[in-house]
Formats: structure tokens, sequence, C-alpha cells
């Protein structure tokens, strides 16, 4: 059995929720990310990892600053030179914005550096571990752009252009099947959305605009383990064989406030795959939510604050208070009850309004339709006319179709 550890979506470069450390020049939440990325490196040395494969995403941009750069390569110098194969598959994040322009990782690829594979296009490499050969078949971030930019295209819709570079790449998957040693072997290592998968809080964009690879893709029984990357939230959409996302490293933003963060060590083997996820200690993220609307508001926020453990974590307070109550609000006393906190995001009062928002007429929002509620917005944002009436016309549409 080959024992490999399975990681993605590092994302170098947030730099939310902190500050600057004078003393290392680094912004701390940096210090967090690479923490992390830290523990997964000591692991797979200590653990004598057959095989390593990041699923892609090591940077939040595709421009990451050489500081960003320099920081990552250390942590892959440190396999590359214990001789652990170490596979880097291409995110979004790491692809360029034009064709031509190198992507974020190829420089380990240009450098040649020993025991790393920058996988920047679908292909199938067949890598020696110290337990034996294995095959990992590549499947990077699908640039739609790339498909657009051909004449024959131009004129597609979205959903046609999706179901077309759908088509290509469960193609281009068949071929490198089809040249696999079937004694070997094989795990898929890909870094997309997978149709099914549960999204956390990255989620930026609405389903359809980006290309969904479909489940039969994925589960082929070619595959003896699927190591996934794109989506932050650790999830197995598979058994057999194990189809996995190793979730991201480290907690983005509260949206990610209760998930475990971590990688995943697995064992393969022809026809046969176990695996674990080991989760991390990665930066908390705490949400003290308090109703106070008694004698003494501060008491009731104080004691509510009191029953988390903030030390050392990200911590924002929101407070749904009464109007009357809101100028009994000691907030320096607040601030210095989160003392212990690595960072305070916010602390929010949720004032309780007794009067009905309005959209600046006599009816209130409650009592409006979707379409009437539209129609003054787009009056209160002064829309003209002719834009305010396409906009319409496309929401009687909507609601039509809801209806229906």
């Amino acid at each position: 059995m080959i024992r490999l550890l399975h990681f993605a979506d590092l994302h170098l470069g947030v730099e939310n929720y902190g500050r600057m450390d004078p003393q290392t020049g680094l912004f701390s939440r940096l210090t967090d990310f690479l923490r992390s990325l830290d523990q997964i490196v000591d692991h797979a040395l200590e653990q004598e990892m057959d095989l390593v494969i990041f699923a892609g995403d090591a940077y939040k941009s595709r421009d990451p600053s050489p500081t960003y750069q320099r920081e990552f390569a250390q942590r892959i110098r440190r396999l590359s030179v214990a001789g652990v194969p170490t596979v880097l598959v291409v995110g979004n994040h790491d692809t360029p914005s034009a064709l031509g322009r190198a992507n974020a990782v190829e420089i380990f690829a240009t450098l040649e550096v020993e025991n790393v594979v920058v996988a920047k296009r679908p292909a199938t490499h067949r890598l020696e571990t110290r337990n034996g050969p294995i095959q990992v078949v590549t499947l990077p971030w699908v640039v739609r752009s790339t498909l657009l930019a051909r004449e024959e295209y131009k004129n597609l819709s979205l959903e046609e252009v999706n179901a077309l570079i759908q088509e290509k790449v469960e193609n281009i998957i068949a071929e490198e099947i089809e040249g696999l040693d079937p004694a070997v072997p094989t795990v898929l290592a890909a870094h997309g959305s997978v149709f099914g998968a549960t999204y956390g809080s990255e989620r930026s964009v609405m389903l359809g605009q980006e290309v969904i690879l479909p489940r039969s893709m994925v589960t082929n029984p070619a595959f003896d383990y699927v190591a996934l990357g794109h989506i932050h939230k650790h999830q197995v959409l598979c058994e057999k064989p194990p189809v996995v996302y190793a979730g991201s490293i480290g907690r983005i933003d509260f949206g990610e406030e209760k998930e475990d963060k971590g990688f995943v060590v697995a064992e393969v083997g022809k026809g046969r795959a176990t695996y674990e996820f080991v989760k991390l200690a990665a930066r908390p993220f705490v949400t003290v939510k308090v109703e106070a609307g008694g004698d003494d508001p501060t008491a009731e926020v104080l004691a509510a604050i009191d029953e988390h453990d903030i030390t050392e974590a990200v911590v924002r307070v929101i407070i749904h208070i009464p109007p009357d109550k809101e100028p009994l609000l000691r907030e320096n006393e607040i601030r210095r009850r989160l003392a212990d906190a690595f960072h305070v995001a916010a602390v929010i009062r949720d004032v309780e309004r007794k009067t009905r928002l309005r959209l600046g007429t006599d009816q209130a929002v409650e009592e409006m339709t979707p379409r009437q509620m539209l129609e003054r917005y787009l009056q209160v944002k002064q829309t003209s006319p002719e834009r305010a009436k396409v906009l319409l016309e496309y929401a009687d549409r909507i609601i039509e179709t809801i209806n229906h």
C-alpha cells in the first residue's frame, strides 16, 4: 500500500482579521496559514509519506508577492530534499489571467525542482515511491476562456459552453484512463467542483458560472482514490472509490467558523483505499450572539462573552438590543473583556426597530409583492425608465417561472 498525504486550498495572502508582526514583518494571518502548512509538512516527513498531493490554490492571488512565494517554496523544498514526490495541481487562484503567462507555481517546473511535479494540464504521471509505483492523473482548473476565444464557439450560450467543456474534459480523462497500467494503483488529483458537493463560504459564483465535473467521471473504477481541491469544506462524495475534498487548511472568514480544517492521509493499493481526515490546529473563529434587553445590557453581553472560549480567536459580538436600551451599552467594558482574543472583528449593535422599513412609500415592505419592491427600488435608485422596463420584464419571467 502506498501512503499519501492530500491537502488543498492553502490561499497564502489572505490578510483579513489580523495585524502586522513587527518582529517578522509578516502579516499575522500569513503566519496562521504557514503554521498549518508546517504541520502538514512535518506530518508527511515524520510519518514517512510516500507521496504528497496538493490539489490546488497555493495563493489567494494569481500574482503572489515574492514573500508568499518564498514561504511556500521553503516548505515544498523540505519535501523535495527528503525525497518525497510532490504533485502540485494548478488551481483557479493559481491560473494566470491571460494565455502565455506563467501560473503561480510554475517556477518549480521551470527550475526542475527534484521530486516536484507541476500539473498545469490534464496528464498522467507515473511516480516511483519508496513503496512502489503509482499513477496520478491530474486535472487542473478548467479555464473556460480558452474555449470561448475560439471563433466557432463565440455565439454559444453559457450553458452550451459549459456542456461542451464538460464533454471535452470527460473525453480527455477517458483517454488518460485508456493509457493506464491496470496493475498500478491510480489516483485522480483534480481542482474543481464536482456535482453534488456542498460549498462552504468560499462560494463566490452561482451554479452555472463554472464548469461542474460529473460524478460519473470522478467515480470511475479506474481510480483507487480521488484527491480534490477547490471547495473549502472537507467532505467525502463517494466511498468506492473514495472521492474526497480535503478542504482548506485554515479558516478564511466567519462562514467557515464551524468547519474543521485539516488534510487527508490515505493508503492506496490497486482496487482498494482507506483514508483518514487529520484535523489541524487552525485559528478559531468565534461568534458571540446575545439578547441584551435587560436593565443592564452590558452585563448581559459580558456574561455571554464569558460563556465562550475566545483565547487567541478571531471574535465578533452581535448584540440584539431594543432602541431604548442601546444608550446603556458600555462598549469600552465589552472590548476590555475581549482582551484575550487574537482579533476583534466587530462589535455589532443589532437594534430592534419598531417602525417597519419603507421604501419611501406608505406601504410597508412586508406588504409589498416582490415585483412592487423591485419597482420601488429602481425608482429610488433613479434607474432610467428604459432600463427599469427591461429589468422588470426579466423579473416577470422569473416570477412566472417560480409560480409555475
